[in-house]
């Protein structure tokens, strides 16, 4: 096997921006059909619904594809049904052609519920079907609330566990959302019968995941953490023989297997420990990385952009990576205790050029209709009105994001410590 190729850790950081697409931020065009350009190099986007700045897919989005708006993926996902949502690393965003890939998730739920949930709530499970089969979709709201019963994290609604289990079992799809209401139809009324019926073997749905992973973040390892490698079974022959799930191989020999089919090529970064990943197509990207890196260019040959990445962008997965190779310690504070945080709720990394230079807390205020920056911190020491680019380059991407949250105006830090570059940044968004 040939030794790993072996990039610089400048180049690594400037492949990695080239090939999620921000070689400069938003710059996809303004369409419907940019969804599909960025899920297309990614594979799928995760899908939380908490909408502080706007729920993480529409970060992911709003960050490379200029005008963005929520609606364009929305009519993809409940009209078009170009994309669906489904499990890869938590709920995601995928792409309908991709169903077949994904279905080990619904298969092995169906599995799970098939010898607990349906037999147990049978008489609800045969309510449910045949009203939505006379009737059309439903949700749990449409229906008189049950007992509750106990359900993942706490006690839940009745009718609301079994949708989601037969919708986990995909028994059922969504029909749409209104708002974090889930609309439920019958699966073979909203995807063709053919795609339905195409049944690929286990395995080789595991390897596509795992190519899957390292298709969203660029540059992974072997290892990181727990969270980047969720629902792919053990890493190890050991973690198998410990688990309780049977699993027809481990996540080590898929993903040898993909590195000597050549999907996967190995790459070592200097001054990172172990080797990292790339997939095979990509190869062009870290050549036009080391070109631009050689002559002193700009990412994408442009004067470094900024955008504010999302929560869960594919980018920041690998947190291990982030420090290491970004200097950048990220940590996403919204399940941490208020009087713990240090710096905010829903705080966004803030990305220039090829740098994470600090933290950004935007919070869209519809009763206002403000997008009010609650907190805005820079790495130690950085100094934004020395940086290049850094004043209009925010400037930009906060009005990007205003347009997006449909504000009049927005609302800046008023501490002293920002009023040198909050004066910079008045003659250029509205403010």
């Amino acid at each position: 096997m040939a030794p790993p190729l072996t990039i610089s850790a400048a180049v690594a950081r400037r492949f990695l921006v080239l090939r999620h697409l921000l070689a400069p931020p938003r710059s996809l065009p303004a369409a419907p059909e940019s969804v599909m350009t960025v899920m297309g190099r990614l594979g799928s986007l995760q899908f939380d619904p908490l909408d502080i700045a706007g729920r993480n897919h529409d970060l992911v989005l709003l960050s490379r594809i200029a005008g963005y708006r929520r609606d364009w993926t929305d009519a993809l996902l409940y009209k078009e049904r170009r994309l669906y949502e489904s499990y890869n690393k938590g709920l995601s965003v995928l792409p309908t052609t991709e169903m077949p890939w994904f279905r080990l998730t619904w298969d092995r739920s169906r599995a799970r519920h098939e010898g607990s949930t349906f037999d147990e709530h049978s008489p609800l499970v045969a309510e449910l079907l045949e009203r939505i089969r006379r009737v059309g979709p439903l949700s749990s709201t449409d229906v008189e609330p049950r007992a509750a019963i106990d359900w993942y994290w706490r006690p839940t609604n009745q009718v609301r566990a079994i949708l989601e289990a037969l919708a986990e079992a995909g028994i059922l799809g969504l029909s749409r959302r209104e708002g974090n209401r889930r609309v439920y139809d019958l699966v073979e009324r909203l995807f063709p019968g053919e795609l339905l019926a195409t049944r690929i073997p286990e395995r080789d749905q595991l390897r596509h995941r795992v190519l899957s992973r390292y298709r969203a973040h660029g540059l992974l390892g072997a290892s990181g953490q727990a969270e980047i490698w969720l629902g792919l079974g053990p890493a190890s022959a050991t973690a198998a023989a410990n688990g309780t799930k049977p699993w027809p191989t481990t996540r080590g020999v898929l993903r040898q297997e993909l590195i000597e089919s050549g999907d996967l090529v190995a790459m070592a970064v200097e001054g990172i420990r172990g080797e990292r990943y790339v997939v095979r197509e990509e190869l062009d990207l870290v050549s036009q990385a080391e070109r631009e890196v050689e002559r002193g260019a700009g990412p994408g040959g442009h004067v470094p952009g900024v955008a504010f990445l999302a929560p869960l962008d594919p980018l920041v997965w690998d947190r291990d990576l982030l420090r290491r190779l970004f200097g950048f310690d990220y940590i996403w504070e919204v399940y941490v205790p208020a009087a713990k945080r240090r710096h905010g709720y829903y705080v966004l990394p803030v990305l220039l050029g090829d740098r994470i230079v600090g933290r950004i807390e935007p919070r869209i205020d519809r009763r206002t209709n403000v997008l009010r920056i609650i907190g805005l911190w820079w790495e130690e020491g950085f100094d934004p009105l020395a940086e290049r680019g850094l004043v209009d380059g925010l400037s930009e991407a906060l009005e990007a994001h205003r347009r997006f949250g449909d504000a009049r105006r927005i609302v800046l830090p008023r501490t002293i410590a920002h009023r040198p570059l909050v004066r910079a940044l008045r003659k250029a968004v509205a403010v």
